[in-house]
């Protein structure tokens, strides 16, 4: 059994946390990076992201939903890490795609990649010890998205929880057009664990990934962020009018200014998506 800290130890514990907290958020969008910031253990981490949120509401920013990273585990051993994380998506880093196109300017993110992901709205609030048809019925909407993700830590080199407390490695959400689940429930889960997505870079193919990638599936994905946030501790349940955002389902690819990306799915429908970084 681990010992229990000290009054002290907890209070300094407590103190590191917070100005860890203070200086990722003081990288936060200007493009820079520091290696070696303090992060412990998961739970020390989940508590960096919970005064991180605090600060930026303080700041007036708003929470609308979550991402999941690191749920394609066949990308565990390129980034030295064993599980998935998650963190917030927030109303300042979210890029809906107009007709499914946008444009993104790179200038705010530290060593940006790319990521196709399926986005989901929830319509009623999860609850954890759902399975997975109950959660598909939480769900309102589906949508293709582009999660750009970005590392304070110079060449990708982090811990879990060094990679969790750093916002999830969360830069913005570029977000395609929704469409409704509607009353075709059982077709949506059958088509959301059998599909794929081709990534193209300047209209050349990069990689194609499978729905399997995230975990089985992203109705699976969203069953491992139910349960988590609920055993983690760090922040409130999922709520209805939240967004998910359900990881990669290729690598993490490269990006930089002067590219096209663009995503198109086969046994989805969703549309494509396109977005043009400056």
């Amino acid at each position: 059994m681990a010992p229990i800290a000290s009054a002290g130890e907890a209070m300094a514990n407590e103190t590191q946390e917070r100005q860890t907290a203070v200086a990722l958020l003081e990288l936060w969008g200007t493009g820079q990076q520091r290696p070696g910031l303090p992060v412990s253990d998961m739970a020390s981490a989940y508590r960096i992201a919970g005064y991180i949120r605090s600060l930026r509401e303080a700041r007036g920013d708003r929470v609308v939903g979550r991402k999941i990273g690191f749920s394609n585990t066949s990308i565990w051993p390129l980034y030295a890490v064993d599980r998935p994380i998650w963190n917030y998506v927030w109303e300042t880093t979210v890029r809906p795609a107009s007709e499914g196109r946008a444009t993104l300017s790179l200038d705010p993110f530290s060593e940006p990649r790319i990521e196709p992901e399926i986005v989901f709205q929830l319509a009623r609030t999860p609850e954890p010890g759902m399975n997975e048809a109950a959660l598909l019925g939480c769900i309102d909407r589906v949508a293709l998205g582009f999660e750009i993700v970005q590392s304070v830590f110079p060449g990708w080199k982090f811990s879990a929880p060094a990679a969790t407390a750093a916002f999830g490695l969360h830069g913005a959400l570029v977000l395609g057009p929704w469409s409704e689940i509607g009353d075709n429930g059982p077709g949506w889960a059958d088509r959301l664990h059998d599909f794929s997505v081709t990534l193209f870079k300047n209209g050349a193919a990069v990689e194609t990934g499978h729905a399997r990638n995230v975990l089985g599936g992203p109705l699976t994905a969203l069953r491992f962020l139910v349960e988590a946030v609920g055993q983690e501790g760090a922040g409130p349940q999922l709520q209805a009018g939240e967004i998910v955002t359900t990881g990669t389902l290729t690598d993490a690819h490269v990006i930089s200014q002067g590219e096209t990306w663009s995503a198109d799915l086969e046994g989805l429908d969703l549309g494509g998506l396109q977005v043009a970084f400056s």
